[in-house]
């Protein structure tokens, strides 16, 4: 069976996501990218397992095609975002598989929401951040985030931001992550996330530690083992916090561990999936 993926956009409560759907039959993957990314970084996982479960990937809130409203971008407010988006489905619960910000966001949700997560993803993100959460307000907020904010932005052209980004990037995967999140104007390229939601949801984050001894459902934890994002004591003290983890490490990946190598991180999958409740 071939899976398509289908397009659609739906409206939350507060907020209206663009979102891909298998719309196949079979539990629900419901699948949240990384900062600056879009949905469809998960087409590949969406087809592959499009045939036994129902996968799902939305542009989150401040990113691609879905709004983009002036908010903190915290963890716990994107995982509103998540559950509402089951509510809106019909969707009763999910398995709730993230990477980077999204891996953050997928932890908040297992705690918030124990009863609508079945199982949890947390691929390569650190839960380590500041003590305290910043107390301005919203619209205080630069406009601009501090990693992309610099960069010479409309570009004139693809080949300008191709060539761009791989001498800032210097990572193939990095540059396709970030080519996929350009948006033509009359003006040239620029992004399609906001920055002011990016530099929100950095300047909003905090220490998340606290979290990981409430995740009660099955984790799969995931980090590239020679990266940057998880150090080897961040690593430790992450493992030692979940109750129930499935504990792996990509040693041929990079951060992006879901593209890095593919059928390696699809093997902790298949294991992760096949888990008991």
């Amino acid at each position: 069976m071939t899976v398509s993926i289908i397009r659609k956009k739906v409206v939350l409560n507060n907020v209206e996501l663009f979102v891909l759907d298998t719309e196949t039959e079979g539990p629900v993957i419901l699948c949240l990218h990384g900062r600056w990314g879009r949905g469809e970084v998960w087409a590949d996982l969406m087809r592959r397992y499009g045939q036994q479960y129902r996968v799902i990937a939305p542009d989150q809130r401040g990113h691609g095609l879905s709004d983009k409203p002036l908010s903190r971008y915290t963890a716990e407010e994107m995982a509103e975002d998540a559950v509402g988006l089951l509510d809106a489905l019909g969707i009763e619960s999910c398995m709730l598989l993230g990477h980077s910000m999204g891996a953050q966001i997928a932890a908040h949700a297992a705690v918030m929401f124990p009863n609508r997560i079945s199982k949890v993803a947390i691929l390569d993100k650190t839960p380590a951040g500041p003590p305290q959460r910043l107390e301005a307000p919203p619209e205080e907020i630069p406009d601009h985030d501090p990693f992309t904010g610099s960069w010479p932005m409309p570009f004139s052209d693809l080949a300008e931001a191709r060539r761009f980004m791989s001498e800032t990037l210097g990572d193939p995967l990095g540059v396709e992550y970030f080519m996929n999140s350009l948006v033509e104007t009359p003006e040239g390229y620029g992004m399609m996330f906001s920055g002011r939601a990016m530099a929100a949801n950095i300047a909003y984050n905090v220490n998340w530690y606290g979290i990981l001894p409430q995740i009660e459902c099955p984790t799969l934890l995931v980090r590239a083992q020679y990266g940057e994002d998880m150090p080897d004591d961040v690593w430790a003290k992450t493992q030692s916090l979940l109750k129930h983890a499935i504990v792996r490490e990509m040693p041929n990946a990079n951060h992006n561990v879901h593209l890095s190598d593919p059928d390696t991180f699809y093997g902790f999958v298949d294991e992760w999936l096949s888990c008991e409740d």
